[in-house]
């Protein structure tokens, strides 16, 4: 056979054998099943969830703008924080009143843009694991696949599977899911793909009253005992409790995501709290002299109740996943707490500032190792916090004397210029991004600078002798 005859023989053939294909298939799926544009039958190509840097399903069902239809696509069981390691089913539902075919891609990330988490597939084959790179950084997604578009039905379709969380705090986890109500009618025309996100945080955010994951703006007034609150949702809060000479103790001490109301009182070494789900707690825990310093120690999402002692130098905790209690000498006299997440492991780590030498030391709780590390000059004061949002704790220190903020992070030196000698740092996250922002109080008025952005913000709430409340949570 010359040449000629060969490439026609095999041009025929493949001609043939794709014919031959092409009828097992539309036997296999009858009614015209295999051919439903509907939700791209054997799972959509990576990177169609609308997180950043992606298109989404309208790349190939264009007919309808995104979200223009009457149905949906939410993402059910995520809490509002997660712990390293935890294991959280998830369930993704597509919902579109006259579709009869339904699909689905979602993907987790941090605020990097890499993939976070991993994903485990429930029995069956309804679902499918793809990867991809996205400007350099790997994801994972999770989508329907052949089988996972059946059976055909009207109103809406659900897909459940596992997400498991990074095994350290990697800060936000951003979820991004896109979904096709598809009328099966062979071609992608009449096709409604919707989009939704959400996120899970590595922590409650500090000051934040509503569960929203965002600081909000609160102070309390010494003169009459009273906590002042504007959420970020606009709502205002006032809440008399305590009295004068308390120090302010805010945390989220019955774990439901809400910074709960909270003092601690030199006189008699007592905690009163208010729980935001309602209800009030007390407790003696602590001696006159001693620095209240709530944390969440014990990894169970709620603050325990823990004092630092400057007399023997010396951290008192009580656990509140079994009210056992704990004690650790650690730090000198002078020295500023400075606890903080720093290895994150989604638990406090006790930790102190020392002024005389301008050093961190740090015992970290992962390995209940010590950690070393000078950073900043005698006269700043710490402000500690995650200001890269990659879920621990960095050094940082503002200093009063020229109004500049240092924070030694995980892309490495940052300083800012930021306020003015004689400002309170007020460090939190209001912009609910994951990431500590850049924040002062001055006499009556807040001054932010976002870290989403960056936006500037610039609000009066509060009077002169108020006591922020994001400042409760680092050293005077």
């Amino acid at each position: 056979m010359n040449t000629r005859s060969r490439r026609f023989f095999v041009a025929k053939f493949s001609i043939v054998l794709a014919s031959l294909l092409l009828g097992i298939f539309a036997f296999a799926y009858p009614s015209n099943e295999f051919f439903k544009a509907a939700a791209s039958a054997f799972g959509p190509s990576p990177s169609f969830t609308n997180a950043p840097l992606e298109n989404n399903c309208t790349a190939c069902h264009g007919d309808s703008a995104v979200n223009s239809g009457s149905g949906n696509i939410v993402i059910t069981g995520l809490p509002a924080n997660y712990l390293p390691g935890q294991q959280i089913p998830l369930t993704v539902t597509v919902s579109q009143s006259d579709a009869v075919v339904y699909g689905f891609q979602m993907t987790a990330v941090d605020n990097l843009g890499r993939k976070a988490g991993t994903y485990t597939l429930p029995g069956g084959t309804q679902l499918q694991t793809i990867s991809n790179i996205v400007n350099g950084n790997e994801r994972n997604y999770i989508e329907h696949t052949g089988d996972g578009i059946n059976p055909t039905q009207f109103g809406s379709k659900s897909w459940t599977f596992v997400w498991t969380a990074p095994a350290e705090r990697v800060g936000k986890v951003g979820f991004y899911a896109a979904g096709n109500g598809a009328n099966g009618n062979g071609v992608s025309s009449g096709d409604q793909i919707y989009t939704t996100s959400r996120a899970a945080l590595s922590g409650s955010a500090i000051s934040n009253f509503d569960m929203d994951g965002t600081s909000d703006l609160a102070v309390y007034r010494p003169s009459n005992g009273t906590w002042y609150a504007l959420t970020s949702g606009g709502k205002f809060q006032v809440v008399q409790y305590g009295l004068t000479g308390d120090k302010i103790a805010p945390g989220d001490y019955n774990g439901d995501g809400a910074t709960d109301f909270a003092v601690w009182r030199p006189s008699n070494g007592s905690w009163y709290i208010s729980l935001s789900g309602g209800g009030y707690y007390e407790r003696q825990w602590g001696l006159t002299g001693d620095i209240p310093v709530p944390g969440d120690y014990d990894g169970d999402l709620k603050s325990d109740l823990a004092v630092y002692r400057p007399s023997n130098n010396t951290w008192y905790v009580i656990r509140s996943s079994n009210d056992s209690i704990f004690e650790r000498s650690f730090g000198l006299a002078g020295d500023k707490t400075a606890q903080g997440d720093y290895d994150g492991d989604a638990k406090t780590d006790i930790a102190v500032w020392r002024p005389s030498t301008a050093e961190w030391f740090v015992l970290t709780s992962s390995n209940n190792g010590y950690m070393t590390r000078g950073f900043g000059l005698t006269g700043d004061r710490p402000v500690q916090g995650d200001y890269d949002g990659d879920g621990k704790t960095e050094f940082a220190v503002f200093r009063p004397s020229n109004s500049t903020w240092y924070m030694l992070n995980s892309q490495g030196f940052v300083s800012t210029s930021f306020g003015l000698n004689g400002d309170v740092p007020v460090p939190a996250d209001f912009d609910g991004d994951g990431k500590t922002d850049l924040a002062v109080y001055r006499g009556d008025t807040w001054y932010i600078l976002g870290s989403n952005g960056p936006t500037f913000t610039v609000r009066s709430f509060g009077l002169a002798g108020d006591i922020p409340v994001p400042a409760g949570y680092i050293s005077e």
